[in-house]
């Protein structure tokens, strides 16, 4: 895992941190940390829903349509991946 991902994670980061660190995945199009995060449970909404959007500026097509059927996260984002798709 990158860098940017174990920034993420981290709880004892700044929220701001965080947010910067997905901006870094973003930027680099790395669809597969992105996907990760979004999948994450431990994470707030708001740090998943932030990496499902860097995936739709990447155009991650394969990786949001995975998300869209995968049960295991919230229908929310669910429902936002298959928009994103």
């Amino acid at each position: 895992m990158s860098t940017q991902f174990q920034t993420v994670v981290k709880k004892n980061v700044s929220l701001q941190h965080r947010h910067d660190a997905i901006d870094d995945l973003i930027e680099r199009g790395d669809r597969t940390n992105l996907s990760v995060l979004v999948q994450c449970g431990g994470l707030s909404g708001e740090l998943r829903r932030h990496a499902l959007e860097g995936l739709g500026q990447c155009r991650a097509s394969e990786q949001l349509e995975q998300l869209a059927t995968d049960p295991a996260i919230e229908p929310s984002l669910q429902r936002r991946a298959e928009e994103l798709s």
